[in-house]
């Protein structure tokens, strides 16, 4: 039976209720047989959604629908429009047919719903009516997705699986809005991998490329963008670029440093003098109103400044003088627009040091959203107290998934595990940060999966807690591929971003791990290296029409980085070698540079997928890099060759297994507990023997989070203060130890920030036994987040701090990790005797269960 029964291409957790309403096997009203209907007087946006449904169906049944502006008798329509303006959902809705209360007046609501005899003629209709234009189209592209088109279709070969027949059930009622407002992604750091795509794809950033941009975005409901700005000009480049944003309903920004709508490298092309308002305040003024004056679209306009290209402003800048240029600018705004600044959406960005100047007391109107921003790294740095006053303009989040800056560059491939993502994007929920949400997305490919979850999550947080992230893992997975194979996929996404998310591999040589210390290196490479193995395995299982897409979504990320960490782990070894005068070292060597070709090779697969179609989209490099900014090309890391008249006998370094003391340890015991091996004892967070939940408050596990296990933290984020000790929230750790005396506790956290910027930082406590807790500040030494100590925070993606406890003797204990603050987020506890080794993940740990 060639019918749509029920779609299992499920896109998100929330999709899975309206796959289960939207299809049925038998009904009269077969979408393949129906007639789209959209009003004539319907804006641009609904007639463009309208033709790319045409177009999904098409692909999906082999069957060309038609569109039409009035009823056909006889025939069963899709009626598409907006509740205003459509005269035939008004009609429905005046003779009571259809009930919009549930989006009407909403921002980008739609209404999916089956109605029967909706008029004289006409048997069944579903009708898509939007509280607005995008309201609409988001209707329609939910419709597409949930027959199997995935939103990547075009950006990553994702194929459609073909149905003769698309039956609606006719019980069919769904209605949905959004919970973020604007909700976007940043096309930046373009060069040379997106900026010679485009070039030669389309002749540059160009309406043409943007028309498959927009369309992406409104597939992901997304509704707001920064256009590419790396020697690009949206409005400048393309006179259609404007026309097509609004065709595509897409709300157009400029990124932090780019006022009024004119793109940085505007005032390189048309721009007099210096770009410094106290010296050249006419023509920046005069710049800014043509830009004004240009932008006729819907758009969130950014105010404020920073220095020439994305740089601080002197020393010398004032607060008085920024606070002035936000004045003016709001002036320039008034006097185009012929109305008062605060009915045109702005945006400040507190980026950087604009932050401090918002911490010096630095204000802007009320209406004026106040964009809170990342470290560039995925750390928030400031989030709005539950107690400060509503602002009119609210609060947003600027977020990164590619970065250009200190301590590295990191723009070549995915690095950001979503339960990261998660974690600081349901903290800036959480603390009201929710009427613009947009992420620096790079080159847009190959962030393919966190772009998804972003935008996702930002449609409605309540559906995706962390729990639910393996799900919707395997759930984007079986949209793009199937479901038979969608769960070994998911799984696949989440172990690569996570072994990517331990290190940039930017930030990667090969003193990285440790090669002699609890064998981490060949741990790392290893694992690694036996997910290419199964990727490829189900590459090879996969039917040939998936392999593009797989290529590009899993096998891709994994080959590549696979054979990076390989590539570092032989020229570590050729080093060693080498210091011993080993024969070996050369094999070292020789494999080394093999694996520095493989690079290219991998390379240039994914440029000749579907007739090199993605040309030049992997051609950033990313080996050699000697400071924060990439290098021009790949380099080969030094290795060294020695004569085989000098080689020495070769000898092998052990790093022998773990010693459990099985003497110490009780006979009986159910449950897990933690042995001292070696003088360390290891813990992962998640692993802990009790979680002790009081006050309202719970400690949950946040799987895949921690860089070699799942990490813990306390719900809800927006608690209280606690006071460590007695009846508070902790978890237990029941520890055997050999040793006695003084050691260390060293506890592993994500790098959260100091996020309302607080004298004492976010706090924990630490205790062994009935101690007194040790309150210790996670991140109080941090100042400003873009230096200093911060730089090994992100680096390594992990803050360890340590405290001194003491053992009265040996046998068992319990390890406590007490909530102080909210936002604290554990990985791993160590404790030392003496015996820790240098390595970069810590000690494995040492863990009994039965």
């Amino acid at each position: 039976m060639n019918k749509l029964l029920l779609t299992i291409l499920l896109f998100s957790i929330a999709s899975v209720a309206l796959a289960q309403k939207m299809f049925v096997s038998k009904s009269s009203f077969n979408i393949a047989d129906a007639v789209i209907v959209v009003d004539s007087a319907e804006p641009l946006l609904i007639k463009k959604a309208a033709a790319l449904l045409q177009q999904d169906v098409e692909a999906v049944t082999g069957k060309v629908i038609a569109i039409a502006n009035t009823i056909i008798g006889g025939k069963n329509v899709i009626l598409i429009g907006t509740i205003a303006q459509s005269a035939f959902i008004r009609e429905l809705v005046k003779q009571k047919r259809l009930n919009v209360a549930s989006v009407q007046n909403k921002w980008e609501g739609y209404l999916l719903q089956y109605v029967s005899s909706p008029f004289k003629g006409v048997g069944h209709a579903l009708v898509i009516a939007g509280s607005d234009r995008r309201g609409a189209a988001f209707g329609v592209f939910e419709l597409s997705k949930q027959m199997g088109v995935s939103p990547w279709y075009w950006w990553a070969e994702v194929p459609v699986v073909k149905y003769k027949d698309l039956f609606v059930n006719t019980t069919l009622k769904w209605a949905d809005t959004p919970a973020v407002k604007y909700r976007g992604i940043f096309l930046n750091d373009e060069a040379p991998a997106l900026s010679g795509w485009s070039k030669e794809m389309f002749g540059g950033f160009n309406h043409l490329f943007y028309e498959k941009v927009f369309e992406l975005m409104l597939r992901l409901k997304a509704n707001y963008i920064w256009p590419a700005m790396w020697g690009n000009a949206f409005y400048d480049d393309d006179s259609l670029n404007i026309r097509t944003a609004d065709e595509y309903g897409i709300v157009i920004g400029t990124s932090h440093h780019e006022p009024l709508m004119r793109a940085h490298d505007e005032w390189r092309r048309y721009g007099m003098g210096l770009w410094n308002y106290d010296s050249n305040e006419a023509r920046l003024k005069a710049f800014w109103q043509q830009g004004m004056q240009r932008a006729w679209n819907e758009k969130i306009v950014s105010v404020g400044m920073r220095g020439d290209g994305d740089e601080p402003m002197s020393r010398e800048t004032a607060t008085a003088l920024l606070e002035r240029i936000v004045k003016d600018q709001r002036q320039i705004i008034e006097n185009v627009t012929g109305e008062p600044a605060n009915e045109t959406p702005q945006l400040w960005a507190l980026y950087k040091e604009v932050q401090d100047y918002y911490d010096k007391g630095m204000r802007v109107p009320d209406d004026v959203t106040l964009l809170l921003c990342d470290d560039n790294w995925g750390n928030i740095r400031k989030l709005p107290r539950l107690d400060e006053p509503k602002r009119k303009g609210g609060y947003g989040i600027y977020y990164h998934f590619d970065y250009v800056g200190g301590p590295r560059n990191y723009k070549w491939l995915n690095t950001n595990p979503l339960p990261r993502v998660w974690e600081q994007m349901h903290l800036a929920w959480e603390y009201n940060a929710r009427q613009i949400w947009i992420v620096n997305v790079g080159d847009l490919k190959p962030m393919e999966l966190p772009i998804s979850f972003f935008l996702d999550y930002a449609w409605n947080p309540a559906k995706i807690s962390a729990d639910n992230i393996q799900a919707y893992r395997q759930n984007w997975a079986a949209q793009q591929f199937g479901n038979t194979y969608a769960k070994s996929i998911g799984e696949m996404l989440a172990a690569y971003t996570r072994y990517n998310g331990r290190r940039k591999p930017e930030l990667l040589n090969e003193n990285t791990y440790s090669l002699n210390h609890y064998h981490e290196f060949e741990n790392v490479v290893r694992k690694y290296n036996n997910l290419l193995i199964d990727a490829e395995r189900l590459n090879e299982a996969l039917p040939p029409q998936y392999h593009d897409a797989f290529f590009q979504l899993v096998l891709h990320p994994i080959k590549a980085c696979a054979n990076l960490n390989e590539m570092y782990f032989y020229v570590a070894l050729n080093k060693e070698a080498y210091k011993k005068r080993q024969a070996i070292a050369n094999d070292y060597a020789n494999h080394a540079k093999q694996l520095f070709i493989n690079d290219s090779i991998i390379t240039l697969q994914y440029h000749q997928l579907n007739h090199g179609k993605w040309n030049h989209m992997m051609s950033q490099t990313h080996i050699g890099y000697t400071n924060w900014q990439q290098p021009p090309y790949n380099k080969m890391p030094v290795v060294h060759y020695i004569p085989k008249d000098s080689a020495m006998p070769e000898t092998l370094a052990v790093d022998s297994a773990q010693d459990i003391p099985v003497n110490l340890l009780p006979k009986q015991f159910s449950g897990k507990i933690f042995y001292e091996s070696r003088k360390v004892v290891s813990m992962e967070a998640a692993h802990f023997s009790k979680a002790v939940n009081t006050h309202g408050l719970q400690w949950k596990v946040l799987p895949d989070l921690g860089r070699t296990g799942d990490a813990v933290a306390i719900f809800p984020v927006t608690a209280k203060e606690q006071r460590p000790g007695e009846t508070g929230p902790h978890l237990q750790y029941e520890v055997y130890t050999e040793s006695e005396g003084d050691c260390k506790l060293y506890a592993y956290c994500s790098p959260t920030l100091n996020f309302h910027n607080t004298a004492t930082g976010l706090r924990y406590a630490v205790s062994v036994d009935d101690e007194v807790p040790q309150i210790i500040s996670l991140n109080s030494e941090d100042k400003n987040s873009i230096s200093g100590i911060w730089n090994s925070w992100v680096a390594n993606n992990i803050i360890i701090k340590s405290s001194v406890h003491h053992i009265s003797k040996p046998g068992k204990h319990v390890v406590k990790f007490w909530m102080v603050d909210p936002g604290v987020v554990l990985q791993k506890i160590a404790l030392d005797f003496g015996g820790m080794q240098s390595s970069y993940l810590g000690p494995p740990e040492t863990l009994i269960t039965k």
